[in-house]
């Protein structure tokens, strides 16, 4: 398979799940700041959740850009990561519609630990194929670190949930933060192999 249609294919998965997520988001009846209010916890529900669909859009883009052939491994670990992703708009509608109640932020909890596995298991199954570039190795090394704090971080998350959702929610953004700027040992590695 073409790396190309990979791509085309992921882009296109992730740009439904967004947009399947605001649709989810109903338009206040009435035109008072009452209504706009009770729509709140949807609306951070919802930028939460698309801040965790771009991070993982951009550092899925980044890791895709290392592959050098598809394999029937990479595609189903692709199409595994997606599946998980694709179950967040029902997680944010979930939470958000029932102002962030502990047992909805647990599953949110419990969905995020399985896209970080995921996208993990397809981080391994790409790494497989770029070996020989010690600077592309290093990167996915540094890659893993950060995917091992996210997931712990995940895990932690859910018991947690239940006593204190804030708290969950907290480690949530911190979390994403590490994440927002994409592993730039990938682009040195890429720009010059023999770094």
């Amino acid at each position: 398979m073409n790396k190309a249609r990979l791509e085309a294919f992921s882009d296109g998965m992730f740009a439904i799940i967004i947009t399947i997520m605001v649709l989810e988001i109903k338009i206040p009846g009435k035109p008072d700041w009452e209504s706009l209010a009770h729509l709140l916890p949807v609306l951070y529900s919802y930028l939460l959740s698309f801040l965790f669909i771009g991070t993982y859009w951009v550092n899925h883009h980044h890791l895709l850009h290392t592959l050098g052939k598809v394999s029937s491994g990479i595609l189903w670990a692709n199409l595994n990561l997606l599946f998980w992703l694709s179950l967040t708009p029902v997680a944010t509608g979930w939470m958000g519609e029932n102002h962030f109640a502990a047992n909805t932020v647990m599953i949110y909890a419990v969905l995020l630990s399985l896209d970080g596995i995921a996208f993990t298991i397809l981080q391994f199954s790409i790494e497989k194929t770029n070996r020989g570039n010690p600077a592309l190795t290093e990167a996915f090394r540094s890659l893993r670190r950060k995917g091992i704090l996210s997931m712990a971080g995940y895990l932690s998350s859910v018991p947690i949930a239940l006593f204190n959702p804030a708290i969950s929610g907290i480690l949530f953004l911190l979390i994403s933060v590490i994440w927002l700027i994409p592993e730039r040992k990938i682009e040195k590695a890429l720009n010059d192999p023999d770094a």
